[in-house]
């Protein structure tokens, strides 16, 4: 006699993840995404990481043509679809107009709207902020994506988000300054970042 085993539905899947991922308990200094179907837990990051995403916050606030809040490390909900299956993320730096109050609320992860622009400084699985990151924030809309890779030694702008993915990139190596479009309105310097 065959007994039929029948695979559960992928939904019922993809709940029970994210269940799982909404209860975990990392330990500090560590953070858990959902990215692509798969929970990452990222140990805290180098020093050169860090020195590069407060360099970027500090021009952003000092050369910027608008006034942006900041938030280091703020949890994303990303709309699944496309290369986006599943989308819990969180951007070394995220970026959002003043007057907007994007991070005015406690909770710890958010919907990007409103969200101007995201930066990633790669570590050890660069990969993933090369792509499914990429598709995630296009998929949210996010009109500008900040891409530093430690690896190459460039940084990419992503712009023009539009069926899930960005249609226009800038790259510039170290060194060269990156124009980062209005509401921002200046030359990103990348002299440090090597």
């Amino acid at each position: 006699m065959a007994v039929m085993v029948q695979e559960p539905p992928v939904q019922e899947e993809q709940d029970a993840l994210l269940e799982v991922f909404l209860s975990l308990d990392t330990p500090k200094g560590f953070r858990a995404e959902l990215i692509d179907g798969e929970i990452v837990v990222t140990p805290p990051p180098v020093s050169q990481h860090e020195m590069i995403v407060g360099e970027i916050t500090m021009q952003v606030g000092r050369d910027a043509s608008a006034r942006f809040h900041a938030a280091a490390n703020k949890g994303l909900i990303m709309p699944s679809g496309g290369r986006c299956p599943s989308g819990y993320v969180i951007p070394d730096g995220t970026f959002a107009l003043a007057e907007l109050l994007v991070f005015k609320n406690e909770k710890p992860w958010t919907e990007p709207d409103g969200v101007a622009m995201v930066v990633e400084v790669t570590s050890r699985r660069a990969e993933r902020d090369r792509g499914a990151k990429r598709y995630c924030y296009a998929r949210g809309g996010i009109p500008l994506y900040l891409l530093v890779d430690r690896e190459r030694e460039e940084v990419t702008l992503h712009s023009k988000p539009e069926d899930g993915d960005y249609h226009q990139l800038n790259v510039m190596p170290y060194g060269k300054p990156l124009p980062i479009p209005e509401p921002f309105g200046f030359d990103l310097d990348t002299a440090d970042f090597s």
